[in-house]
């Protein structure tokens, strides 16, 4: 079983199954982040891709397949269930843990394991990286088409308050990054963010 998440997870293209755009145009971003800040160290650039996809999304969905299914979790399956996120997150950690016999169980379980299963990390992020580039008007088109397949199972508004909060927060630098960079000067997105705030709290 713990084979088979990791062999889904970790591949390019599992049993016909493309890998979804955006994963390749997020990774390609951080990997030009690395480059522009001048970033080598190769665990650093692991560690942004691990933190972004496998810790924030996969993580949480194994360890809550509640969200995503209309199931109950028993206190044995969310047990069984944190010993695989453990595993999950230590085959996505550049970092040495050493393991003795007080060390806690759910990371003794999978501890031979781990080696391999980090091997298939890193060449998940080597195959990512190898794939052609996405434009960003495949890019785009991708999302528009997803807006139109999802269209009636969103509101805008209410996705909007759950940003504002961090917008207000980080405005000043927002606008510096939106200022500085050609592709957002072109779509005129610094004016139009003000536009948004101007708008938002002359309602709240």
């Amino acid at each position: 079983f713990v084979d088979d998440l990791f062999e889904t997870v970790f591949s390019t293209n599992h049993r016909g199954s493309a890998l979804p755009l955006p994963i390749k145009y997020m990774f390609d971003f951080l990997d030009e982040q690395a480059e522009k800040h001048h970033i080598t160290d190769p665990d650093t650039l692991h560690t942004w891709k691990s933190n972004c996809l496998p810790l924030r999304f996969w993580v949480n969905v194994i360890k809550n397949p509640q969200f995503v299914f209309d199931i109950h979790k028993s206190s044995i399956t969310d047990a069984c269930l944190s010993v695989v996120a453990q595993t999950f997150m230590d085959s996505c950690s550049t970092s040495d843990h050493r393991l003795g016999k007080d060390s806690p169980s759910n990371k003794l379980l999978y501890a031979k394991d781990i080696p391999n299963y980090r091997g298939w990390v890193d060449r998940y992020y080597r195959d990512v990286s190898r794939l052609p580039a996405i434009s960003e008007q495949d890019m785009e088109a991708f999302l528009s088409e997803q807006s139109r397949l999802h269209g009636g199972e969103f509101h805008r508004s209410s996705a909007l308050h759950q940003l504002y909060p961090y917008i207000t927060r980080f405005y000043d630098q927002i606008q510096t990054a939106l200022e500085r960079d050609v592709s957002c000067r072109k779509l005129r997105l610094g004016p139009r963010l003000e536009q948004v705030v101007a708008l938002m709290s002359g309602t709240s």
